[in-house]
């Protein structure tokens, strides 16, 4: 089958890696001419846009920062849709709002293709052992047509229901890890003005109910040591803004979300926004507190 990715960040570079690993001919294509150079030499095919790798696969995956890129990706001068896309299947696995899939999805379908969201829980160490959890919006049958890519990526797969549920499941998720890591934020930025010292808390910690599986994970980088990116903090910033912004659209008050994205509005200001989300706390610690 051949598949074609866009956007060749850390999450789709895993992912063209894999399914070539699993016999699939795959195109890709990033605006960054480094990661195609890159990805180039090691053997994936780079195709010119996101307009020649449509044309050229039977089934599209778009992995893109933020909703404006997507919808370059699909309508810009060079996107999808400017090609001959009838019966080709759009699969996209972005943190988008929710309004970005229902209008993305009936473009396609006006064209003759079909578009299915599929954001997903886990980064690259799930890509590559294929255990990511998939949260899909969109039609059953482009869900059942759209397996054959997902099994090979995914230890699981819930269809969420119509266009938009799977990112605002997405966003919903990412509001859960914002909050533990601001928390976590104010937890060690307390603790530390009361003496005690970084790996007395991590430590206390880990044996608290809130201990989890990210804590074990991140506690090396919480102590300032280096470690594998995940999820930075800018894009994690993006991911919380727009659930506030939707929050906003349909009624639902978000003060917590607020608080947490003024924090890492100030971290990406203060020139943390490309380290891993592990580091706010540290941000915090040095940026944010009152001084005596």
């Amino acid at each position: 089958m051949k598949v074609g990715i866009v956007g060749l960040g850390r999450m789709g570079a895993a992912m063209s890696e894999r399914l070539r690993e699993h016999g699939f001919d795959v195109i890709g294509w990033d605006q960054r001419a480094e990661a195609n150079k890159k990805l180039a030499a090691g053997g994936l095919r780079i195709g010119s846009g996101p307009r020649e790798v449509a044309v050229a696969s039977e089934i599209v995956i778009s992995s893109i920062t933020e909703d404006n890129g997507a919808r370059q990706i699909f309508n810009g001068p060079d996107g999808f849709l400017q090609g001959d896309v009838k019966g080709k299947l759009f699969i996209e696995m972005s943190t988008l709002q929710p309004m970005t899939g229902r209008e993305l999805a009936p473009l396609a379908e006006a064209k003759g293709a079909r578009l299915i969201e599929a954001p997903v829980l886990g980064t690259i160490p799930q890509v590559r052992a294929g255990t990511l959890f998939a949260m899909v919006g969109g039609h059953a049958e482009d869900l059942a047509r759209a397996r054959a890519v997902l099994e090979k990526l995914t230890r699981r797969i819930m269809h969420m229901g119509p266009h938009g549920t799977g990112y605002a499941m997405k966003l919903a998720a990412n509001i859960g890890l914002g909050a533990y890591v601001q928390a976590l934020a104010e937890s060690l930025a307390l603790g530390a003005k009361q003496g005690l010292t970084l790996d007395q808390m991590l430590d206390a910690l880990s044996e608290s109910a809130t201990a989890t599986g990210w804590l074990k994970a991140k506690t090396g980088v919480l102590k300032g040591e280096a470690g594998d990116m995940t999820l930075d903090i800018r894009t994690l910033r993006k991911d919380i803004m727009s659930a506030v912004a939707t929050g906003a659209l349909t009624g639902v008050p978000m003060p917590m979300s607020s608080g947490t994205l003024a924090a890492l509005s100030a971290a990406v200001d203060g020139d943390y926004g490309s380290g891993d989300i592990a580091e706010l706390p540290k941000f915090f610690r040095e940026g944010m507190l009152q001084r005596f």
